[in-house]
């Protein structure tokens, strides 16, 4: 069993910045799959980015060149840093993690869930 707690959710102008993180529990954090995903009110909930056991990114295109996707293995803890965020960037956001596979990618979140961090952009 894999848990995992996000922080660093609030309210931010449009065009500021935040950071998101993910603390995971396990001794193999090193060998999950991680990613973020989020859902605004009345949506689906979507992907955002993903990083591979391996450090590998990858990007939803409407976040891409604006967010980065990292993690810090000693402290078993993903990040998402959040720049030039925009009103339609509001969401809760999602950690998602999988430990048998290499990547998460769009449409096939991994097993695991947080219990989400607001995120609101205001105009």
């Amino acid at each position: 069993q894999v848990q995992l707690v996000e922080s660093g959710g609030g309210l931010v102008q449009a065009g500021g910045s935040l950071r998101l993180s993910c603390a995971a529990s396990g001794r193999t954090f090193s060998t999950y799959a991680m990613g973020w995903f989020r859902q605004a009110p009345g949506k689906e909930r979507e992907f955002v980015a993903s990083i591979s056991w391996s450090g590998s990114p990858k990007y939803a295109d409407s976040v891409k060149s604006r967010f980065t996707i990292s993690r810090e293995y000693g402290k078993s803890t993903m990040y998402l840093q959040m720049n030039s965020l925009k009103p339609e960037d509001t969401a809760v956001y999602y950690c998602n993690a999988d430990r048998t596979r290499r990547m998460i990618v769009p449409g096939q979140a991994g097993e695991y869930w947080g219990q989400g961090t607001q995120v609101t952009v205001s105009s």
